[in-house]
């Protein structure tokens, strides 16, 4: 799915502008919706994606006379060529029912582009719009979107089941490092890591300080934030418990795990924490399911850079890196996952069978996943874990896998004799 090839750009797409896959979502969303909300955490490329797509456009953040005017006279500012982007919305709220109230009255698709901070301004704006409203989720960059995967084996094809055939990938191990730490958001292409990091942090100190609070946490505290973005940090990629998290942040102003809780679900309601959830499938043995979710946050480099691990400190710490780099391949599989109407799941079981990640698709088409850094004995290793993995599951509801794949990190991508399929995922895309 060539990503430079969907559709014709718009009047407003920007100097510069990268193809994003959200942009396929969100052109099938505007041909069926007369409403399209593109949500996700700030600074993943919202107001350019929906530029891209949009004929008119307000926004709302640069010119503060516009918000008078829009909350005055909400029809005026909903007025021009459709699709009409509203950047930034939720400065003026009252334009969210106003334009329920317009697409009621006539007729027509792709009518508005709704984009802003990720933060909604109260929950009856948010689900207020049955019938209405399709919503797309914008992520930091795919490796295939940031041109650091050649893209060259859709997950669609994987899907399917075609064979897989990739010649060796360009990108080092040591890219992908690189690429983990520096992460997908878009202004931090061509950075250096340590710039980014630091960006990343402040970016995270200022979701505790203000972004909870827009949430109506007024008396929340920031620092009690932070420790729990550092557990989350450190426990990546697991299935660690809201009480471990509790426990692992303790201190002299511990917060309840109540309080966590809270803080775990606004962290989620500003897309910063985005959890794996477990695959609910039926077993052929007597096994039970687990079904903790793993811990993810929206990008990798959030983490590594809570942790102030940059590339050589994490090939310091193997195992940790392991981790970080199965969450980067999680982040990618969501993005190229939602471009072919499928979801990512993981899978445990309390024999301890896992797959990293499961991808299901809408007609039930599903991939089983092993997510493993190193190569030679380390992939006859997950290919084993991962058949094993998918012996426990009950085919005879859900079919079998149409691929076995194991990701890695660089190399070629080729079907095994046993019937494992290995693919970098510098070379992986939608």
């Amino acid at each position: 799915m060539p990503l430079a090839s969907f559709g014709q750009a718009g009047p407003l797409t920007p100097d510069g502008y990268v193809p994003r896959v959200a942009d396929v979502v969100v052109g099938r969303a505007l041909a069926i919706s007369p409403i399209v909300v593109v949500e996700g955490a700030r600074g993943t490329g919202k107001s350019w994606t929906g530029l891209r797509h949009a004929r008119s456009q307000i926004r709302l953040d640069r010119d503060p006379g516009a918000v008078e005017a829009a909350s005055l006279r909400p029809g005026a500012a909903l007025e021009g060529d459709r699709p009409r982007l509203v950047d930034e919305w939720q400065l003026a709220p009252g334009l969210w029912n106003f334009a329920r109230h317009v697409v009621d009255a006539e007729s027509g698709r792709g009518r508005f582009i709704f984009t802003g901070s990720a933060h909604p301004p109260d929950d009856r704006t948010r689900h207020s719009g049955a019938g209405r409203v399709v919503r797309v989720r914008m992520r930091p960059m795919s490796l295939a979107e940031s041109g650091e995967s050649s893209g060259e084996v859709s997950l669609g094809s994987l899907l399917a089941g075609d064979d897989c055939s990739a010649g060796a990938s360009a990108a080092t191990v040591d890219d992908v490092v690189e690429a983990l730490c520096r992460g997908g958001w878009p202004r931090h292409l061509g950075m250096p890591v340590a710039d980014a990091q630091s960006l990343c942090r402040a970016y995270l100190q200022e979701v505790a300080r203000a972004d909870i609070g827009r949430l109506g946490r007024s008396r929340h505290r920031p620092e009690g934030v932070q420790r729990l973005l550092s557990s989350l940090s450190r426990n990546i990629a697991t299935a660690a418990k809201a009480s471990t998290l509790s426990d692992d942040i303790a201190g002299d102003a511990s917060p309840s795990r109540n309080t966590v809780a809270e803080y775990l679900e606004a962290l989620r309601r500003v897309f910063v924490v985005e959890d794996l959830p477990a695959w609910a499938v039926h077993l052929r043995s007597r096994a039970r399911l687990r079904r903790s979710p793993k811990r993810h946050l929206v990008d990798p480099s959030l983490a590594a850079a809570t942790l102030r691990a940059g590339p050589e400190r994490l090939w310091r710490d193997v195992g940790y890196l392991g981790q970080a780099f199965e969450s980067l391949v999680v982040r990618d599989l969501r993005v190229y996952a939602e471009a072919n109407d499928a979801a990512v799941w993981h899978f445990r079981d309390s024999n301890g069978h896992e797959l990293d990640a499961v991808v299901v698709h809408g007609d039930g088409r599903w991939l089983a996943v092993e997510v493993k850094l190193g190569s030679g004995e380390r992939l006859d290793e997950a290919a084993r874990s991962l058949t094993r993995a998918c012996e426990q599951v009950d085919t005879s509801r859900v079919g079998e896998p149409a691929k076995r794949l194991v990701i890695t990190a660089a190399g070629y991508g080729y079907e095994r004799p046993d019937g494992v399929t290995v693919l970098p995922t510098t070379a992986l895309g939608p």
